[in-house]
């Protein structure tokens, strides 16, 4: 699937919820680095203070994020809000590696969440992504995920 593809009928909603995948360039496992993981983790609050926003649910695996998404303001617009947390986090990690190569890949999918859908059933979900990797027997031992409904 193409990046045009994905981004056909995206709509940003303020106040909108949006489950949002994005992975590392060609899958490369990244974020089994401790300090790597631990550089993009920091760049989550920044990208919720910059941009009206709060991710309500996250895990960055080796090589993909999964995150829960709410805009907070009637400014906050979905492809600009993960457009810089991917741009942000690239940029540090590329400078503490040394490096100038492609982290993210070029798109994102997302999917708004509907009123009735269960955010805690959809942050056990996401959180329970280094389980089905089989990374760890128990998420309390994987460091790289956070969520204000567990």
């Amino acid at each position: 699937m193409s990046w045009n593809d994905l981004r056909v009928g995206r709509y940003s909603q303020a106040h909108g919820e949006y489950l949002v995948t994005f992975n590392t360039h060609n899958r490369i496992t990244f974020f089994d680095d401790f300090e790597l993981a631990h550089l993009f983790c920091q760049h989550i609050a920044f990208n919720e203070r910059l941009h009206q926003c709060t991710w309500l649910t996250w895990v960055l695996m080796p090589d993909h994020f999964h995150g829960l998404l709410r805009l907070d303001s009637a400014d906050a617009e979905l492809s600009k809000v993960v457009g810089a947390l991917k741009g942000a986090s690239a940029h540090v990690i590329n400078k503490h590696l040394n490096s100038k190569g492609k982290l993210w890949q070029s798109s994102f999918h997302d999917r708004a969440l509907r009123a009735e859908e269960s955010r805690i059933h959809i942050a056990r979900y996401i959180v329970g992504n280094p389980l089905r990797k089989e990374l760890v027997t128990d998420v309390k031992d994987y460091p790289f995920w956070n969520s204000v409904y567990l």
